[in-house]
């Protein structure tokens, strides 16, 4: 399923090399530190869902 603002064959990837950079092994625990580094950054920048462009 592919889009102008989503791949997700990207995605896939990106977890990946994300995976191969940061030296983890499962794919799983790239994605839960991905999605805790996602967090952290998304609570940083104020927490709103839709933001001012």
């Amino acid at each position: 399923m592919c889009g102008p603002h989503f791949c997700s064959m990207k995605i896939t990837q990106d977890v990946r090399d994300y995976a191969a950079k940061h030296g983890i092994a499962e794919e799983t625990a790239a994605i839960a530190q991905g999605l805790r580094e996602t967090a952290e950054e998304f609570r940083k920048s104020g927490g709103e869902i839709y933001r001012r462009a």
